[in-house]
This record gives C-alpha cells, structure tokens and sequence, in this order.
C-alpha cells in the first residue's frame, strides 16, 4: 500500500449554526483513484473546497507528506500541488491547446527587452503531455472550442500535469458525455494514476466509479459513513449506504442521534 500523499484528520466545517461536515477522517494515496459517493447535500463538495482551498476547515488537520498544512485560498493549494478540474473546466474556447495549458504561465524570452512568447517550446511540451496520456488530440494549436467533451478534460488534465500536480481532483468528469467520451476520460482517470498521482473522483454515475476507483468513500449528511475497497463491494452496496438503506448506516445514525 502507497503511502498517503494527504491525510485529512477530523475535519469539520461550520456555517453559523449549520453543520456541513463533522469528524472526517481520510488519506488519499499517490498512484490510487478514490471515488467520494453521496447524495447532493452529503457534504463531498465542502470537503472538496478545504482540500483545494476555497473554504477553511472550522476543525481538523491536514497533513500532505505528514506535515500540516494550512489553506487559506486556492493557490496555497496548488503551491503544494493541489489541482481540482471542476464540472465547467475553465478553458478558454477562443484559445489554444497549448494556450489553455500554459495559461497565466506562458513560456518567455526576451528579445533587445521585449518579452515573446516561446510557443514552439509550448507546443513541444503540451505534445508530450498529451501523448504520455494517450489523449488523441494531434495539434495543440487546435483551438478548444472545435475540440470534443472528451479532449477538453484531457486539456484540463494536462494544464494539471503542467502545474507537476500530486493531487488532481476531479469533479464529475463524465457528466454529460456520450458513451465513447465517458470511457476516454475513464481512461485518463487511470492514465493520471498510473502515473503517480492521487487522484480523488467525483461521480454520481456507480457504473464509472466501479470500473476506475482503487477506493469508494461514501459520504452521508456531512459525515463520512463508509469506506471500502472497489474489489471488496459491490454497485448494489454502494446504493444501499449512500441512499441510508445499508444496515452499518442504519446503526451508525442511530448511534449518532
């Protein structure tokens, strides 16, 4: 078993007198897909903000490489190689491949004082990206917008890459995609562990997450109720504990109240 890249102990979050997430304890492991199942308001996307730095946990530690770490905004979560790829991706249609990947960190040199662009070192650079994630995208000076569901995560992975993230989180990356565009992403989700990342899955579809996640989390009105490993369980398990139907939560919450 990896060793965790990230262990997050007793995290709570509180808005006023509302309690979003209480007691969370959870490592996320380099090399390894971690799936975090729940119904809407189960509390995944707060713990999803403290992880990349949007929200500041109101309890708990974090710990990346076992030193603690404090976020108090998104960049001093990149800074320690913390990527999240949400649903919307953020690329810019008008713009390159290569151009979105560099993004706000384009490559310069400096010609009698002007500062120009080294695009072909760019190019160069998002090609390797994209063939080491067997991505299917020959130009990287196509622009996004002529680019499918499927290429644009593969873009937004490799802006990710480019940033030497340990950690990618990715927020239901095959939502809305066609049967042979989910099953490239599906593949880039493995290509992204193989490589040596942590990867922390998002999904409602049990389908994807039973073919691509190491590890199933199963979060429950802010708590985290359940963890299983993908080979030990079963999709008909997975509903049951996200849904309250499964004995162990039936037990818990009773215990809880």
């Amino acid at each position: 078993m990896s060793e965790p890249f990230l262990v997050a102990t007793n995290i709570a979050k509180r808005f006023g007198a509302l309690t979003a997430l209480a007691g969370v304890d959870l490592e996320i492991r380099r090399g390894e897909v971690l799936a975090l199942l729940g119904d809407n308001g189960a509390g995944k996307s707060t713990f999803i903000k403290i992880l990349s730095g949007a929200h500041p946990a109101s309890e708990g530690e974090l710990r990346i490489d076992g030193q603690p770490v404090v976020f108090d905004s998104p960049q001093d979560a990149a800074n320690v190689g913390i990527a999240t790829i949400f649903q919307e991706l953020a690329l810019s249609e008008n713009l390159s491949v290569a151009e979105n990947v560099f993004l706000g960190r384009e490559l310069v040199r400096s010609v009698a004082g002007i500062p120009l662009l080294r695009r072909g070192e760019m190019r160069r650079r998002v090609k390797t990206l994209l063939d080491s994630l067997d991505a299917h995208i020959p130009d990287p000076e196509a622009p996004v917008g002529s680019l499918s569901g499927g290429q644009r995560q593969a873009v937004a992975i490799c802006r990710a890459l480019n940033l030497d993230a340990q950690l990618v989180i990715m927020d239901e990356p095959t939502a809305a995609l066609a049967v042979a565009e989910t099953r490239k992403v599906l593949k880039l989700v493995r290509q992204l562990a193989a490589r040596g990342c942590a990867v922390v899955l998002i999904s409602h579809n049990i389908a994807d997450v039973m073919e691509v996640a190491d590890r199933i989390v199963v979060f429950r009105r802010g708590r985290k109720i359940a963890e299983r490993r993908r080979v030990d369980t079963h999709a008909e398990e997975v509903v049951s504990l996200i849904t309250g139907a499964h004995p162990d939560v039936r037990a818990l919450e009773q215990a809880i109240q």
